[in-house]
């Protein structure tokens, strides 16, 4: 009897590993580069994490990869969707920032150049294990075998030529204080990174301040990009992520210093109502309440004067 049980329990089992599988496709945003999009929904063992998005540009000299994604599993999987588009090598990859959903498919590079700016390696090095431990429980299975892999490059901004393309590279602060967003100068694409949410709300916990992320905002804008790949959220062609990002944020800021203007404690701000017009921005009144957490001690330590003062 107990050969039977073990083949119904195998048979079982079967089908939750085959469902561990990341569904990239990657689509075609612009003459050789390619976007592998994930999905504006939180964290969870139904998207294993994949809710960011990646992608690459293929040059003479082989494939510039932009973030290699959640876990070491999405990393393999985005390798083998690289080689089904091109049989060029993968050159080098580019990391924006150090948040876990960008970082944890490393591994999978690990024969390559990886790619950072020197603020995004030190806060990687301090705060990868625990992103990466709260990964495993958020999303369980998915990352099994996903460790902490650290760039073995640093990059300084400027101009990056490799294979015939020019990129661009921008060293910015707002979102997390060491964010790289990448200007392909030939077809026009930025890969803005975790700079730009669009039809997603932003996340906070490693902001220097939101004046700092609008200024950000202002420098991306002005470049000469024809398409703008968000972090998270659609890809778009026209100034409506940007338009989006500076209302959330204005509105963020204005919530958070009128309540530390008038002493209401956290419990009441997150409690806030969010305007109508944000009614189609996935995940609100999640963000909002980890950004009051974030952020607004902070509101509330400028509000208050020294008594020696």
């Amino acid at each position: 009897m107990r050969l039977p049980i073990l083949i119904i329990a195998l048979c079982l089992a079967l089908p939750l590993q085959a469902e561990l599988r990341y569904p990239l496709q990657p689509r075609q945003i612009a003459e050789n580069v390619w976007l592998l999009e994930g999905s504006t929904d939180n964290f969870g063992p139904h998207n294993g994490g994949n809710i960011v998005n990646t992608g690459f540009i293929v040059t003479d000299a082989g494939v510039v990869v932009i973030d290699s994604g959640p876990s070491r599993r999405y990393g393999e999987t985005m390798r083998t969707a690289i080689a089904d588009v091109t049989g060029q090598p993968v050159a080098r990859v580019l990391l924006t920032h150090h948040h876990p959903d960008h970082v944890l498919g490393n591994q999978a590079f690990a024969d390559v150049p990886i790619a950072a700016l020197a603020g995004t390696t030190e806060l990687l090095r301090e705060q990868g294990d625990a992103m990466a431990e709260n990964m495993y429980r958020l999303v369980g299975d998915w990352m099994r075998g996903t460790e902490v892999q650290l760039p073995s490059e640093i990059l300084a901004p400027g101009v990056l030529d490799i294979g015939g393309r020019r990129l661009r590279l921008l060293a910015l602060r707002g979102h997390t204080g060491a964010d790289l967003a990448v200007l392909d100068e030939r077809s026009g694409v930025l890969f803005a990174g975790d700079l730009l949410f669009h039809q997603r709300a932003l996340t906070t916990p490693n902001s220097p301040g939101l004046d700092v992320w609008l200024a950000d905002l202002d420098t991306l804008e002005a470049l000469p990009w024809k398409l703008l790949v968000p972090g998270h959220g659609p890809v778009a062609g026209d100034a409506a992520p940007f338009v989006q990002m500076r209302d959330y944020l204005g509105w963020l800021d204005g919530l958070l210093r009128g309540a530390a203007a008038t002493g209401e404690d956290m419990n009441e701000v997150i409690q806030s109502s969010i305007p109508e017009r944000f009614d189609g921005v996935s995940l609100t009144r999640y963000e909002l309440i980890r950004s009051v957490s974030h952020l607004y001690p902070g509101y509330e330590a400028r509000q208050l004067q020294r008594v020696d003062e």
